[in-house]
């Protein structure tokens, strides 16, 4: 069974993870020009939110 991680980061992205493989960082900002992926804009902006994290 694939095993998948959905970890959204302390005032960052949300870190996608596929039996330990790093697969993605999705923006949660909605300030990246690289959408859906992170580019680094939620530390320019202060982003604030919460961590999470998702296993299946």
């Amino acid at each position: 069974m694939v095993k998948v991680i959905i970890h959204a980061m302390k005032d960052g992205p949300c870190i996608v993870n596929v039996d330990g493989t790093k697969i993605a960082a999705l923006c949660r900002c909605g300030v990246s020009n690289k959408k859906p992926h992170c580019d680094g804009s939620h530390a320019k902006i202060s982003f604030k939110a919460d961590e999470a994290k998702i296993e299946s």
